[in-house]
């Protein structure tokens, strides 16, 4: 699968890497990279942007600098790390990466030796083994998709983020720099960061627009062409129950899909109750594919008996609040509320 004729494939590695030396950004894992440094960041940067996961990064080296702080720390406090990120499998299989890491006499170099350790698919392999180590293997993500397809001019369609992937796997492979190849890789993620961006392409500032079929194109803002889920729409009831000084929250369950382990607000239907009256407020949420509508309803009154046989169910006082690991938006939410309540 060709994407340019052979003698054009060492001009444009030069072009790119150019306008990466002087164009990327500083961002703190290339200011003071590492291994860690890279698998940190590799691995928050997973369905989150750049500018949301920056305090957070920095937050979370003051606190695990290394495999070996990591691994130590329990699962309750790297979850609390995480809180507000969303997708907490990722500081799950990160906290697991770390304690197989410190455990391994022969540390991983390869793209294959890292695709072993819990947590770490193709993508992040490749971009661990590059930027790290220096091993040739391609990044391809969702930037670098973008890219491939507009400077290919591929227009067939793909039923979904993962057949594009493979699909552009060959392709991004060719056009490796393998003397520099974790520079290429980056180079290429900053270009569909920065430039090649979904909407609006800045075209007449890239670096390779001599060598793409799609630059200042109309049709070029609409490669690749996936095919996008559908949003489904949720709505979701909840309860705030607040009884001298403590508040109602449930703990979901540790094997649960999403949320494992958390707190929230509990839902109705787990305490036997019938929301009837307005609701305190209405908040949104969005997780995957879903836009959820919660409804939040407050109860006045005892805690009933039979709420004590719900397994999950807990009244914790409010100043232990900060030591548990709630929702990132149920923490905000509770927040506001709370505060409104005692303005009130």
């Amino acid at each position: 699968m060709e994407i340019l004729p052979q003698s054009a494939f060492a001009l444009l590695r030069k072009q790119l890497s150019q306008w990466y030396r002087c164009a990327r950004r500083p961002l703190p894992w290339r200011l003071v990279p590492g291994v860690y440094a890279t698998v940190v960041s590799e691995i928050m940067a997973q369905q989150t942007r750049i500018a949301t996961m920056l305090p957070y990064y920095e937050n979370w080296m003051r606190r695990f600098p290394d495999f070996e702080a990591l691994a130590a720390a329990d699962e309750a406090e790297v979850l609390r790390h995480w809180e507000g990120l969303g997708y907490y499998s990722r500081a799950r299989n990160l906290h697991r990466l770390s304690k197989a890491y410190v455990a391994l006499a022969e540390k991983p170099r390869t793209s294959q030796e890292w695709e072993s350790l819990p947590g770490i698919g193709p993508y992040t392999a490749a971009a661990i083994a590059s930027i790290a180590f220096g091993h040739p293997s391609a990044v391809v993500d969702g930037n670098v998709v973008r890219v491939l397809a507009r400077l290919m001019g591929e227009e067939r369609e793909f039923a979904s983020n993962g057949e594009a992937v493979k699909f552009f796997r060959p392709p991004a492979d060719e056009l490796l720099d393998r003397e520099n190849p974790g520079a290429h890789n980056q180079a290429m993620m900053e270009l569909g960061a920065l430039l090649c961006l979904p909407k609006k392409p800045r075209c007449a500032e890239c670096p390779v627009a001599a060598f793409c079929k799609s630059a200042g194109k109309p049709e070029a803002e609409a490669l690749p062409r996936i095919v996008r889920r559908v949003v489904e729409k949720m709505e979701v009831n909840r309860v705030l129950h607040l009884e001298n000084g403590a508040i109602l929250l449930h703990r979901i369950a540790a094997d649960a899909k999403r949320l494992a382990g958390q707190y929230e607000l509990p839902e109705p239907k787990l305490l036997g109750l019938q929301p009837r009256e307005k609701p305190l407020a209405v908040r949104t949420r969005s997780i995957t594919h879903h836009r959820i509508v919660e409804r939040i309803y407050r109860h006045d009154g005892p805690f009933p008996v039979k709420w004590t046989k719900q397994p999950g169910l807990a009244l914790v006082p409010l100043e232990k609040l900060e030591s548990l690991t709630l929702s990132g938006p149920h923490r905000r939410w509770l927040g506001e509320i709370l505060g409104r309540t005692r303005q009130n």
